[in-house]
């Protein structure tokens, strides 16, 4: 269906208009690049922000917790995950989005910077569930014999298990970028939605506007079967064939890690 409905897109519209640098539908320009620069800054950042956030609390609660703190810990993680996007977004609009124009003096609340936050919080029960289970895929014996060669309890961490499980980190974060990537609802409520190129040094604390709200926006008032119906349906491909790419990515991660774990 998605195939069906997006390819006519890439046969109706020149491909200088749809890789342009203008998003307006009603005047016949379908410049895509603001809105794919738009998703990927702010998935980008927000991997940034909830990558070492996330290794960090994967590290706390497998190496340093006591069980009973790791029973606690653990649910509530997983429990983040079920918040609807929809209240995150309403959080962000009254919460973050103030304080980031009054510390940062941000013209608007409304920013990449703010959507970024929201994604980096969304992103973090996945990045921390599956790290968490890297970490303790490691063999005692590599812990054991970290300690019995005189390093400490922290380098042994650090030297020894992170680096062991770090095929799986590397996955965590794949599947973060995935879920980050593919947000909808929680975005287009937070960075302000301006089809705008962001390559300016200034973009990150600016509106932009991604694939995602794109979609969510226009799709309930386009007519069907035009030529905008059908571009849309043509970044809805584009975003299938992102988030497919980043899965593989972290499924060959996966495999490469199995296979080299029984080839041992």
């Amino acid at each position: 269906f998605l195939l069906r409905e997006g390819i006519p897109a890439f046969f109706e519209v020149p491909l200088t208009n749809f890789l342009g640098t203008r998003w307006y539908p009603i005047f016949d320009l379908f410049g895509t690049l603001p809105l794919i620069l738009g998703s990927a800054l702010v998935t980008v950042v927000a991997i940034a922000i909830a990558l070492p956030l996330g290794v960090a609390t994967a590290v706390f609660v497998r190496e340093v917790a006591p069980n009973w703190a790791r029973e606690v810990l653990k649910p509530m993680i997983e429990v983040l995950a079920g918040i609807p996007s929809v209240v995150l977004g309403f959080f962000g609009m009254t919460l973050v989005a103030p304080l980031v124009r009054k510390i940062l003096g941000a013209p608007t609340g409304l920013t990449a910077f703010t959507g970024a936050l929201i994604l980096a919080y969304m992103a973090l029960p996945t990045i921390i569930s599956v790290a968490e289970d890297a970490l303790d895929a490691v063999p005692k014996s590599y812990r054991d014999a970290g300690l019995a060669m005189g390093a400490t309890k922290w380098q042994t961490i650090w030297h020894v298990v992170v680096p062991a499980a770090r095929s799986g980190i590397v996955t965590a974060v794949m599947l973060g970028m995935g879920r980050a990537i593919g947000e909808t609802m929680a975005v287009m409520m937070v960075t302000g939605n301006a089809a705008r190129l962001p390559l300016t040094l200034d973009s990150l604390f600016r509106p932009v506007r991604t694939v995602t709200a794109t979609i969510a926006a226009e799709m309930g008032e386009v007519a069907q079967g035009s030529v905008h119906y059908h571009v849309l349906f043509g970044l809805g491909i584009i975003l299938f064939i992102l988030t497919f790419l980043i899965n593989l990515v972290a499924a060959s991660t996966i495999f490469k890690k199995q296979r080299r774990g029984g080839l041992r």
